[in-house]
């Protein structure tokens, strides 16, 4: 019982981020951050600079200024077993809409549409009303590439899991 509440309180005083995206196709978390050295080989090869060093030294995804191609050189340049390529796909997160999305104000914006190469997100159409976004899960690649032209900031991934 003492354990439990320690963990708790862990827990409960702890700044570690639990939303950090890691790099494509990265291990579980404590799997990566266990192997990981923080060389940051993976930050230095990325070829749209979305690799980042975030808490504790760590590479984690920041979408503010572009997106994931799955161009796969982090996972090649990286010497440590922080990867698995083969899992089916590179990550399971996908594209999230917030509430503070501009079409929810009337705000007419296709923003991230236009963006959306797969064309997971589409529009659907309202009497009266701006067009309000839908993400086809199935189709969205968790690429971010809707995340930085969102002018509100009203996109986020998440993951499916």
């Amino acid at each position: 019982m003492t354990q439990g509440i320690n963990q708790s309180r862990r827990n409960l005083f702890s700044r570690r981020k639990t939303n950090v995206i890691r790099p494509p196709w990265s291990k579980p978390e404590r799997a990566f951050t266990d192997n990981c050295t923080r060389c940051d080989k993976c930050i230095n090869v990325c070829e749209t600079q979305i690799i980042k060093r975030g808490e504790g030294g760590f590479p984690e995804i920041d979408f503010s200024n572009d997106e994931c191609t799955f161009c796969k050189q982090c996972v090649e340049v990286c010497p440590e077993p922080v990867f698995d390529t083969t899992l089916a796909q590179p990550w399971t997160n996908v594209a999230s809409i917030k509430d503070n999305c501009l079409t929810a104000k009337g705000v007419w914006c296709q923003s991230c549409k236009d963006a959306c190469e797969p064309r997971a997100i589409s529009f659907s159409m309202a009497v009266g009303q701006v067009p309000k976004p839908v993400i086809d899960i199935d189709a969205c690649t968790g690429c971010g590439a809707c995340v930085s032209p969102c002018p509100a900031d009203a996109i986020t991934l998440m993951p499916t899991e």
